[in-house]
């Protein structure tokens, strides 16, 4: 991804948790920020900046998506 994370957890750079249960959690907190984000970006208006949340949103949820597969993450 070549994109600024608009919030630390949503940062793709950074390392992911070693086990399943952790990259899920950390995979929803990004996405929870990123919507506690967007919300703010449509009170202001800001259009480009919510177009790249928007994006960085889409990305994570298919993230946490992918971590959800495994069985011991949903419990």
């Amino acid at each position: 991804m070549s994109f600024a994370p608009l919030t630390v957890s949503a940062d793709p750079a950074r390392p992911m948790p070693a086990s399943n249960v952790a990259r899920f959690d950390a995979a929803n907190a990004a996405v929870a920020s990123l919507r506690d984000e967007q919300r703010r970006l449509q009170r202001l208006g800001f259009e480009l900046p919510l177009a790249r949340c928007h994006q960085q949103l889409r990305f994570w949820s298919f993230v946490s998506a992918v971590c959800s597969l495994d069985p011991q993450a949903r419990s």
